[in-house]
């Protein structure tokens, strides 16, 4: 089994700072919030956890089935409590995919095994709260 071990530091008021692979990290509050705005919220972090996982997924699948794209972006909409913890109490995640002539069904495919197979963030998300998704394609 693997383990993932990372370290977050606290530099000043609300900012903390972690090295992710050799790459630097910094979360942070806005300043309607008494941050300093220096970097995205954790929460939101999460968001880009999950899109990530999945469009590596997706454009790994594309790659192989040789689908030329011109573009491809994820959106995850995420609907968050009002009460504390806030958290997020559901999310859809939509693959938009831009290109000629583009093979729905082998994108659709391809957001299906990632959605329900491969994402490892999106399965832990998926125990939690209801996640569902959507394939947009633009000819």
């Amino acid at each position: 089994m693997a383990t993932h071990s990372i370290k977050t530091s606290w530099r000043e008021n609300n900012i903390f700072d972690t090295d992710l692979d050799g790459h630097k990290v910094t979360i942070d509050l806005g300043e309607e919030q008494g941050g300093n705005n220096a970097g995205p919220r954790p929460k939101k972090l999460m968001l880009v956890a999950a899109t990530g996982c999945s469009g590596l997924d997706v454009v790994e699948m594309v790659r192989k089935m040789r689908i030329d794209l011109k573009g491809f972006d994820i959106r995850i909409d995420a609907e968050m409590s009002d009460e504390h913890p806030k958290v997020y109490t559901s999310m859809k995640v939509v693959y938009e995919f831009t290109g000629d002539n583009l093979p729905v069904e082998k994108l659709e495919r391809a957001c299906k095994l990632s959605f329900d197979k491969y994402c490892g963030v999106l399965a832990l998300y998926k125990s939690a709260v209801p996640v569902t998704y959507e394939v947009v394609i633009h000819n």
